[in-house]
């Protein structure tokens, strides 16, 4: 028996950006659905591993206007060095007479809190569930669900895509995408070190990829290694000690000796950015808008920026998934997008070119920014997701 239901928003994709529009939609009187594939348990939902996230303030700033309180470590200062070389800009969250200039969390308790919220509101959560067909009508938009051997037929004002950088709505619709393979691998661990981070968040650049440390409770840090493709299968097969040892050679002594690292995990680097972000009725948010280098931890944070201007959107727009009120998140959404990838791809081909005036350009750049208050002032607005 298909059971016919009517929303006034299907959300799909329970990942951090989905979750977090819905968790933003919570307290309207909208009818409100959310759509994931997985069982959606803390334990099974891909979106909520161990990857360590470095909110920016502003993405907080997001949380916390929705009413969504997580507990997580201040990045109170950013060191940012050429390694070997003699640029460095450093960042203080003094600058901008702020507490912090990002905070660090897991995706997992991140998830995990999105989840008890979500459980605990009027939203309907379709979990285990798959779209078997969808269409874009004038008015509405209809789609066809499976649930275990249970059949749905939900039909709804707007329907918004998130669900992630191979997104299944943005492919149905045929919508393109610039694609990029940045021929990198991003190796994910957390570390423990002789020294207290004091709370700084490091980002190194390095012939192989930028390597970052974000700061986590005592000696702790979450490692992110950007290394070329080549070297990502004798690197993750190295035994811990060799691995802390190579590491120890890139980073450098500042922290002291790399003394523990734990589980590691190998995620390949590619850009991926819809072409346009609205079709229909139909919504780009999160991954399925844009996937990036994680140079600069801007990926997570440009998609609640999304859910931040699409919920603005809808309540204070009298017709939910009209086009006019469409194109103005696109319009307002494409220039975010545009300028943060401009930004990280402009890191990632200045940073991995060995050309020696370039270099030169680089470093000198790094130490203006660090010397001229203006230039470090709009680079921490930048980092921190509140100069858009």
């Amino acid at each position: 028996m298909l059971e016919q239901i009517d929303y006034d928003i299907v959300i799909v994709g329970g990942g951090l950006v989905g979750a977090s529009l819905a968790a933003a939609l919570r307290h309207t009187q909208l009818k409100i659905a959310l759509i994931e594939a997985s069982p959606w348990t803390v334990q099974t939902c891909p979106s909520f591993d161990d990857r360590v996230i470095a909110l920016a303030y502003g993405s907080q700033q997001i949380f916390a206007s929705i009413g969504i309180d997580i507990a997580s470590v201040p990045i109170e200062q950013i060191h940012v060095s050429d390694q070997g070389k003699f640029g460095i800009t450093r960042l203080s969250h003094n600058l901008l007479k702020l507490p912090a200039l990002g905070y660090v969390i897991s995706a997992r308790q991140i998830g995990q809190v999105l989840q008890e919220t979500l459980q605990q509101s009027a939203i309907t959560l379709f979990t285990s569930t798959q779209i078997t067909e969808f269409k874009n009508h004038s008015q509405f938009v209809t789609l066809q669900l499976q649930q275990s051997d249970r059949h749905f037929q939900l039909k709804t004002r707007l329907l918004v895509a998130a669900d992630g950088g191979h997104s299944y709505i943005r492919q149905q619709l045929g919508i393109p995408i610039h694609q990029h393979d940045y021929q990198q691998t991003a190796i994910i661990a957390n570390v423990v070190l002789q020294k207290f981070h004091q709370y700084t968040a490091y980002e190194r650049f390095t012939p192989s990829g930028p390597l970052a440390l974000l700061p986590l409770q005592g000696n702790h840090c979450s490692l992110v290694w950007t290394v070329r493709q080549e070297q990502v299968e004798s690197i993750m097969s190295l035994d811990k000690l060799a691995f802390l040892q190579a590491l120890q050679q890139q980073f450098g002594w500042r922290l002291g000796q790399f003394i523990q690292v734990g589980q590691r995990y190998a995620y390949p680097l590619q850009l991926i950015q819809a072409q346009t972000l609205t079709k229909g009725r139909t919504v780009m948010i999160g991954n399925a808008a844009h996937t990036l280098h994680p140079v600069g931890g801007q990926g997570l944070n440009l998609g609640l920026r999304d859910v931040a201007t699409l919920a603005e959107l809808i309540v204070t727009t009298p017709e939910i998934g009209e086009k006019a009120s469409l194109d103005i998140y696109a319009q307002r959404q494409h220039a975010d997008h545009k300028k943060v990838i401009q930004i990280t791809n402009g890191l990632v081909n200045t940073f991995s070119n060995t050309f020696f005036p370039l270099v030169l350009a680089r470093n000198i750049g790094l130490l203006a920014t660090d010397a001229i208050p203006l230039l470090k002032k709009k680079f921490a607005l930048q980092m921190m997701g509140l100069n858009r």
